[in-house]
């Protein structure tokens, strides 16, 4: 057997991750050796990252590496389409509620930054559910549908008359990076409806940022401060 074939994969035909295992050692060699070993660092003082990042599950965009971080530098919160639900107080399980208010209320951090890219899957799906073809699965559809509510809040064309209308759902179809940059900002929206936020905004002492990241190009395009129209970064 060679020495990077996991024995699982050997039965079950699944792909290999023993490089991940190599991955851990040279983290462990970079991190934890030397003289001044980051890691050990944090272990014994704590975290204290300026910013929470919000990002896609998608394996093609890890913040981490598209900022190139160290540890202890992000507190990152990844789900389907890098969504943020308004604040809804109750007893349910809130998952990305409950990471924005550590990161917000306890870690203190100075800036929240929503990243969204190109050819997210999380979009398609929404797309495909606003079109009547919702997903047979348990729980995407009614998730993605934030993005749908962005979409109308945010998308709009003018007719031949110069009055505002609704973008039509075959015209998001062709551009589904209109949607992505769309629930960027309806994220950012979101984020203010939770009062802690609000406050330290408010108060200058939390600034929030919306990014989205061109996978075709490797272009990022980004919003200024208190604003959540996103242009391409120069």
């Amino acid at each position: 057997m060679d020495s990077h074939e996991s024995p699982a994969c050997g039965h079950t035909g699944c792909r290999d991750i023993s490089h991940l295992l190599d991955g851990i050692r040279h983290f462990r060699e970079r991190f934890y050796q030397g003289e001044h070993p980051l890691m050990r660092n944090l272990a014994e003082h704590g975290q204290f990252p300026p910013a929470l990042v919000i990002s896609c599950s998608d394996s093609r965009v890890d913040p981490g590496l598209l900022t190139g971080a160290d540890p202890g530098q992000l507190f990152v919160l990844r789900n389907v389409a890098n969504l943020v639900p308004p604040h809804e107080p109750d007893h349910r399980y809130h998952g990305t509620g409950s990471a924005i208010e550590y990161a917000v209320r306890d870690l203190k951090v100075d800036h929240i930054i929503v990243i969204g890219h190109a050819h997210c899957g999380g979009i398609k799906a929404m797309l495909s559910t606003a079109g009547g073809d919702k997903p047979a699965r348990d729980y995407i559809g009614d998730w993605v549908s934030m993005a749908l509510d962005a979409s109308k809040l945010y998308l709009s064309e003018t007719d031949e008359n110069g009055q505002p209308r609704k973008v039509s759902l075959e015209r998001l179809r062709e551009n589904p990076g209109l949607v992505e940059r769309a629930a960027i900002a309806g994220s950012l929206r979101n984020l203010m409806t939770y009062p802690w936020v609000r406050e330290r905004v408010e108060a200058g002492n939390l600034v929030l940022h919306g990014w989205w990241f061109d996978l075709d190009t490797g272009d990022l395009w980004i919003t200024e401060p208190g604003s959540e129209q996103l242009m391409p970064l120069i």
